[in-house]
């Protein structure tokens, strides 16, 4: 696989498979269920939905759970965590690459991303929404890091590796049909659900 960023070989390297031993947890699958349960709420009862980064599909098992009919895509570009995502939602239904990559030949009700954009090099940003944006029919949900202006933090020790802005709100200048319907936040020391301060904007076509 050839990368066209650093942030991706990042992640598709030995980096990306630490990261699922750390997310991995069934304290983490009950977080997910409520966080999901608040942020698709206003969906009802999708019939699809692709997820853009799963890594082992710790969201996607929530949201399976909240519902069970759902057929599920996943496009992750760590081989080892695609593996494992195969094992839950079958090879059929995960592309192991790149976003920057995956061809939007197929729509999906929702289109997912939660805890990626903060890590997409800034200057790949609008392949990315465009993937978001045609992969939907209906719903795209973007739950990360917020700040009002672009900035870049350091993380775990790694430089230009996070980047905090209002994906949502650039989301929404692209393209003129998309809305806001609902948004959220889940802080980390929520006693009893926590999330890694994540703020989610539920956007409609």
């Amino acid at each position: 696989m050839e990368f066209k960023t650093k942030q991706e070989e990042f992640w598709a390297g030995e980096f990306g498979t630490e990261y699922i031993s750390r997310n991995n947890s069934k304290e983490l699958l009950a977080s997910n269920l409520n966080f999901f349960s608040k942020a698709l709420k206003l969906t009802l009862n999708p019939a699809s939905l692709i997820e853009f980064g799963p890594n082992v599909g710790m969201n996607l098992r929530a949201i399976e759970l909240l519902y069970p009919s759902i057929k599920l895509h996943g496009v992750e570009i760590n081989k080892t965590a695609a593996a494992e995502l195969t094992n839950f939602i079958g090879a059929e239904n995960v592309s192991n690459n790149s976003i920057f990559d995956y061809k939007t030949s197929k729509q999906f009700e929702v289109s997912l991303i939660k805890g990626v954009l903060i890590h997409i090099n800034p200057e790949m940003l609008q392949v990315v929404y465009e993937k978001l944006y045609e992969s939907s029919s209906k719903y795209i949900l973007v739950c990360e890091y917020y700040n009002p202006a672009p900035v870049t933090i350091n993380y775990r020790g790694h430089e230009d590796r996070l980047f905090k802005r209002d994906f949502a709100g650039e989301l929404m200048a692209k393209y003129a049909d998309l809305s806001l319907i609902d948004y959220g936040f889940v802080y980390k020391r929520d006693p009893s659900f926590p999330q890694d301060d994540i703020t989610w904007f539920l956007l409609s076509k």
